[in-house]
């Protein structure tokens, strides 16, 4: 699952609009509607702002080599 889906299906499983969203995490508006619509480059800092109000975070992880 793509991040974007990711944070839209949590939102939308806490019943929360992306305005919502963003004041509980206390991230823009419009840092949130770019997130859900996959923009290529954010800010990983904001990332885990908008996921640590789930309980999550983003962290490297090792790649399995083939």
């Amino acid at each position: 699952m793509r991040l974007e889906e990711y944070i839209r299906n949590k939102r939308k499983l806490h019943n929360l609009t992306q305005q919502e969203l963003a004041e509980r995490s206390g991230v823009g508006y419009r840092f949130i509607r770019e997130l859900e619509n996959g923009k290529p480059t954010v800010r990983m800092d904001k990332v885990n702002q908008v996921l640590s109000l789930f309980g999550e975070e983003l962290q490297p992880v090792k790649i399995a080599k083939k």
